[in-house]
């Protein structure tokens, strides 16, 4: 079966073609594709979708639609999360979709966010992970952490309303950043963290999820351009992952947009979204050291786009191209 997902947040909008050879057994991609339509720009302060960024997504929205059409797509679950949850004029988007795709956009809870991310993700691991493991889906307006076991099992699962656009638009206004603007964003991720009411020292692997992970993990290995297939599954130390971050906050956007792996898109965001990463290892290491402490992150390529395929595949969703 050919199925697509579509995940639309608040940065970027991301399509997945695949095939689906049968039960358990894993995807293989046909089409797998990116672009920053930043869907969310000023949701956070408006409470609404802005008509150009509205105008951008759609314009994608379209393109995704013509390559369904010819690679001979028969289901689609199409996923908007964060930034739609948030916006009063949301119908504006669900019913451009659905005049473009014939499906019905599915506008995915925090909690339903984060366990199709865990299935995405877990999909791909191998049976030598250690459990449990904790999979963090950084995304442009919300952070999803679940904590489960390798066989699809949910011990926990929380939705932080923090992301890279979200934190960006509340704190970081100069370049580079100024410690009291540093300070308000790591006490607003703290405080995001005592509320999921997840028990994080429980932790034995942690998986980080989403582009601003995969590119904090491409100049861990100092990369000469974005290559998929080395950043899936590499491992950093605590202090890699750490000083990376690091770097990242301090940086100017200057520096950050002479990285060959850089996204255009993600140059002004990610450094808020490595601020939010940062805060996330350091609590969980902190909360891990007196059981099994924490030693790595392992990031995955693979998240809630995968979820939404395989969602297409379980539950078939025909389209109308």
């Amino acid at each position: 079966m050919r199925v697509a997902g579509i995940d639309c947040g608040t940065n970027s909008i991301r399509l997945l073609i695949a095939d689906v050879p049968g039960d358990d057994q894993p995807l293989e991609d046909v089409v797998r594709r990116m672009e920053v339509a930043r869907l969310g720009q000023g949701v956070d302060r408006t409470g609404q979708f802005d008509p150009q960024a509205l105008e951008r997504t759609l314009r994608f929205v379209d393109e995704y639609g013509d390559q369904c059409r010819e690679h001979g797509v028969e289901s689609i679950r199409f996923a908007a999360t964060s930034a739609t949850r948030d916006a009063s004029n949301r119908d504006l988007f669900l019913d451009g979709v659905k005049e473009r795709l014939g499906v019905d956009v599915q506008v995915l809870s925090g909690d339903e966010e984060a366990r199709a991310s865990f299935e995405g993700a877990t999909s791909v691991l191998g049976g030598s992970t250690q459990e449990p493991f904790l999979t963090v889906d950084l995304g442009g307006g919300s952070t999803e952490l679940v904590l489960g076991l390798n066989d699809g099992t949910i011990l926990g699962a929380a939705s932080m309303d923090v992301g890279c656009v979200r934190m960006r638009e509340r704190h970081f206004e100069h370049d580079p950043v100024s410690e009291e603007e540093v300070a308000a964003a790591r006490a607003d991720v703290q405080l995001a963290l005592d509320r999921t009411g997840l028990d994080l020292s429980a932790t034995r692997t942690l998986i980080g999820l989403s582009g601003t992970i995969t590119t904090i993990t491409a100049k861990v290995l100092d990369l000469p351009a974005y290559e998929p297939d080395k950043i899936h599954g590499a491992e950093m130390s605590l202090a890699e992952a750490d000083g990376t971050c690091e770097w990242f906050i301090r940086s100017t956007a200057q520096e950050r947009s002479s990285l060959p792996f850089m996204h255009p898109g993600r140059v002004d965001v990610i450094h808020s979204g490595a601020l939010v990463w940062q805060e996330i290892i350091r609590r969980v290491a902190e909360e891990t050291a007196s059981k099994v402490p924490l030693t790595h992150t392992i990031t995955s390529e693979h998240d809630i786009l995968d979820g939404l395929a395989l969602w297409a595949a379980r539950e078939p969703n025909p389209p109308a191209l």
